[in-house]
């Protein structure tokens, strides 16, 4: 007997990916009070955080075979509670190696989770005959937004920070019982070819240029999460709940840029929108690097926001268009590389944090943001018509 409410496949698919997002998003604004509890500088927290990377990079590569054989919905329903469980536990590292140890199970469920919904938006979008997948990733946003506002809140009351991740799991557990009780996952699309490789796809030029294109908003979006709050505490002495708002506020600007941004890409086309968006991007960063006062690199943190939106499912939907190689090849080659840098990018950073200041952090995004700019028109002048993002 399934329980839960009766939804949609669109909706269905919108809630997973908020409450995955929900899950996710609890930790990053507390990652000011765990460095504290743990006294170690901005490096160090940097390495333990490449544990949730180098987890998420082995399943990306490697848990297709197993999801299928254990099913994608015993899998999911599953996955995000012990998502929860495991950041909870990882709250309890007393130095970074602990907490590069502890993420690394972090990692191979965000893998696994990101695998599953992401195939079951495609599907779904399929079986529809319209586009849901940027809108997918606003919800995921939107959910990221809310755990940020909540973490904010419970982190200006000085509850600890365990406490906090552990009280977040039966609220996770409620949420994935009542948005995904009664999923079923929707059939492969007909005729097509596998939906990923089950290794590591090797990149052609032409993908490699795609990547450029991505790299400034994958790592700008990966340090905005990482490093918003310390950033706000160490150049600003913020309020615990401004250090928490400022991770929400960047997703909540990504998220409403996201919800809108198809109708904006149908009318114009991929490049002209990409190269807007890098345009706001790069001011956001300049704002957050240069900025004499907290509320202005608020600001910053919004721009940033949207300018990181969508530039990843534009680039996306051109690997999908090039007759090159399969559709999922080409696909599976730009996620598997942009999520190198997205992922292990953003960690690396507090180095350059530790040793040249927090501000430099964000500063390093400003050649990426050029590069980015460079490599823009390999996204093509037409409208996107394919349904991958």
């Amino acid at each position: 007997m399934q329980i839960g409410l009766a939804l949609p496949p669109q909706q269905r698919v919108y809630g997973g990916f908020f409450i995955y997002s929900f899950c996710m998003g609890s930790l990053p604004p507390r990652l000011p009070d765990l460095q504290r509890v743990m006294g170690i500088g901005e490096g160090a927290l940097g390495f333990g955080l490449i544990g949730a990377a180098a987890g998420t990079l082995v399943s990306l590569s490697f848990a297709g075979p197993l999801l299928e054989r254990i099913g994608y919905r015993r899998s999911i329903l599953a996955a995000i509670p012990l998502l929860a469980l495991s950041y909870a536990i990882a709250s309890l590292a007393p130095d970074a190696l602990f907490l590069f140890l502890l993420l690394f199970p972090v990692g191979l469920l965000i893998g696994g989770i990101e695998i599953i919904l992401n195939l079951e938006a495609d599907r779904t979008e399929h079986q529809l005959g319209h586009r849901i997948m940027n809108r997918a990733h606003a919800f995921w946003s939107f959910g990221f937004f809310s755990a940020g506002i909540i973490s904010a809140a419970i982190s200006a009351t000085r509850l600890d920070v365990h406490w906090h991740m552990f009280l977040m799991v039966p609220f996770v557990a409620l949420g994935v019982a009542l948005i995904l009780g009664r999923f079923n996952p929707a059939p492969h699309r007909t005729g097509g070819a596998p939906d990923m490789p089950n290794r590591f796809a090797m990149p052609t030029s032409a993908i490699m240029a795609l990547v450029a294109v991505t790299l400034s908003a994958m790592i700008m979006e990966g340090a905005g999460i990482d490093w918003s709050a310390i950033y706000m505490r160490d150049e600003f002495a913020a309020a615990p709940f401004i250090m928490g708002f400022a991770v929400a506020l960047g997703a909540f600007a990504q998220a409403v840029t996201r919800f809108f941004a198809d109708r904006f890409v149908e009318r114009y086309s991929p490049t002209d929108v990409s190269r807007v968006l890098l345009g706001v991007l790069g001011l956001g960063v300049l704002v957050v690097f240069f900025s004499p006062a907290g509320w202005l690199s608020l600001v910053g943190f919004a721009l940033m926001g949207v300018g990181t939106s969508v530039i990843f499912p534009l680039a996306m939907s051109a690997a999908a268009q090039r007759t090159d190689r399969p559709a999922a090849v080409n696909v599976a080659s730009l996620a598997q590389i942009s999520f190198v840098a997205f992922l292990l990018g953003p960690p690396l950073l507090g180095y350059v944090a530790e040793h040249f200041g927090i501000r430099w952090s964000f500063g390093i995004g400003i050649p990426l943001v050029v590069l980015s700019l460079a490599f823009a028109g390999t996204l093509g002048r037409r409208p996107i018509t394919t349904e991958l993002d």
